[in-house]
């Protein structure tokens, strides 16, 4: 008698990760909450009335003390870095570091205890919606690494020329290593950096904007 295999789980498809980011149980954030480190992973829809277009809008975040660590960055669509709209300067560290505003974003967040790590990757676009003007963000999952391992403590001194180098392992639960995706490589580390620095006050991955001005992709638009 032939048995019926299992369909295996679509990944790519929609899910609660890739709108809200890693979802954290409520003694993570008090414990987060109790270490000072803020972070904001939401992301929303603007208007730009000049330009006559909508853009998504998200703020770089977070930072580490000793023990725990979470970071919020956003990337191209490619990978790379994104001049911030502006910079964000506070009184503590571990909060709120860049605003960046763009057509399209991918976001980066991880999560650290200790050595261990929570990674997710998602991909964020507009979408045009028949009979609305305002578009809808359409949110997908590109990469979820779940109690990923870093065998060197970034932390320690003699690891410090190694930031911005390395990444967590991650595997499946049949053990199998599960690799991300090779254009976020490195903002990956960067991300790996940021959750392992103590008192954070500044933006690890968004961009200081050049004082030649520049455009935004045009494939990625929305006019309103």
């Amino acid at each position: 008698m032939q048995t019926k295999s299992k369909p295996q789980k679509n990944v790519f498809a929609a899910s609660p990760y890739a709108q809200y980011g890693i979802p954290l149980g409520r003694a993570a954030l008090r414990a987060l909450e109790k270490r000072g480190i803020y972070c904001q992973t939401s992301i929303s829809v603007e208007h730009q009335h000049l330009a006559k277009r909508y853009v998504l809008r998200g703020v770089e975040s977070g930072g580490a003390v000793s023990d725990m660590g979470r970071y919020c960055a956003f990337v191209n669509m490619d990978g790379t870095s994104i001049p911030w709209l502006q910079p964000i300067d506070s009184i503590s560290p571990n909060g709120r570091h860049a605003v960046i505003v763009a057509p399209e974003l991918v976001r980066i967040e991880m999560f650290r205890i200790e050595r261990t790590y929570e990674l997710s990757i998602t991909q964020h676009i507009l979408q045009t919606r028949e009979g609305h003007r305002k578009p809808e963000m359409v949110s997908s999952l590109l990469f979820r690494g779940r109690e990923g391992t870093l065998g060197l403590d970034l932390l320690a001194k003699e690891n410090l020329p190694l930031r911005g180098t390395l990444a967590p392992t991650f595997f499946s639960e049949s053990g199998e290593m599960r690799k991300i995706p090779a254009s976020f490589h490195e903002a990956v580390n960067i991300v790996t950096t940021a959750v392992n620095t103590l008192a954070s006050k500044r933006a690890h991955m968004a961009l200081k904007p050049s004082l030649v001005l520049f455009n935004y992709p045009q494939h990625g638009d929305v006019r309103a």
